[in-house]
């Protein structure tokens, strides 16, 4: 129900759009599974986007798409600054990653991800399609306790303190990049575990919201900017802290920067920064992963497991649905 002038109602418009996102989000995983093991990124990329952009365009809200698709597909529904939905006017904001992991799905390795967030109009970071540095934590701790402008043993003995524990006994998230060398020496020798994971950095954040299933106290590293945004959209809901700081590597990178009018490359973006107003997070696993199960198929079905989260209520809910894979999915 929209309010007078048109407005969309923060509880409405969580309740209208939450279920139309994960069907979209399952639609993308059951499409990339048939690549999953098959050494085909391209193919598993292309048939997630297509399939998300089918279920998106029945959203009851118009979005328009903040985070998207970079352009390295013919398929430029899902591009920032497409219009999606049924909607006619920009009712909301989307980002989105039909395929967080495209090499994970091709290798049929873990955490490998359909992911969409719908927030409240002009909320979400518009950040160009660059590298991040990221520190991110999860929820119950004083703001600010850990931070990008310290370093890794500061950040790792602080949380440890806040916790009540050792140095040891803190893991750490990284992705597995050679980029990461210092890094990685510099944690263990704050005496802290640490947990390669070969991608999937959205995944990574998001699993420092449940230490004690997933093992994982914090994240940090370097990663997609667009990554950034969708895991600060997860913290928002979940609970947590992230802070990013973008990357410039080379002259592309410092020409995005200008087009996309970024002041102050040395900015630290905190969670409000980069998401500031309510939201939902949608997420469906393609393979198996700490945060979800994969995509299993049996003949004609297939069963999928989401998790979606509302910022405004602080539901988390885990969806297991079978899917009749010869029917078209509703």
């Amino acid at each position: 129900m929209n309010r007078p002038g048109g407005k969309v109602d923060i509880v409405d418009f969580g309740r209208m759009c939450t279920m139309g996102i994960v069907r979209a989000t399952e639609a993308a995983a059951l499409a990339a599974a048939s690549f999953t093991g098959r050494g085909d990124e391209m193919g598993g990329d292309e048939a997630a986007l297509g399939a998300m952009a089918a279920q998106l365009q029945k959203l009851p809200v118009g979005g328009k798409v903040i985070v998207g698709e970079q352009g390295y597909s013919d398929n430029k529904q899902l591009q920032a600054g497409a219009h999606i939905g049924e909607g006619s006017k920009h009712d909301a904001d989307i980002a989105l990653m039909p395929l967080e992991g495209s090499s994970i799905n091709a290798r049929s390795l873990s955490n490998a991800l359909s992911v969409i967030v719908i927030a409240q109009k002009d909320t979400l970071l518009r950040v160009p399609p660059i590298y991040m540095e990221k520190i991110a934590i999860g929820p119950g701790f004083a703001q600010g306790l850990v931070g990008l402008d310290r370093s890794p043993k500061d950040n790792i003995e602080a949380l440890a303190k806040a916790k009540g524990v050792d140095a040891r006994d803190i893991t750490v998230c990284i992705l597995d990049r050679s980029r990461h060398g210092k890094l990685i020496e510099e944690v263990r020798a704050a005496g802290a575990a640490i947990r390669l994971i070969g991608d999937g950095d959205i995944a990574g954040v998001i699993q420092t919201t449940d230490t004690n299933e997933t093992g994982i106290d914090m994240y940090l590293g370097i990663g997609g900017a667009d990554q950034g945004i969708l895991a600060a959209a997860a913290l928002r809901c979940a609970g947590g802290q992230i802070e990013g700081r973008l990357l410039v590597r080379d002259k592309e990178d410092q020409k995005l920067i200008k087009k996309y009018e970024i002041p102050d490359i040395s900015k630290i973006y905190t969670l409000n920064d980069m998401i500031s107003g309510d939201a939902s997070f949608a997420a469906t696993g393609v393979t198996d992963g700490y945060l979800l199960d994969g995509v299993r198929k049996a003949g004609s079905k297939a069963s999928t497991q989401s998790i979606v989260m509302r910022a405004s209520t602080g539901s988390v809910r885990i969806i297991d649905t079978i899917h009749d894979c010869s029917l078209s999915m509703s």
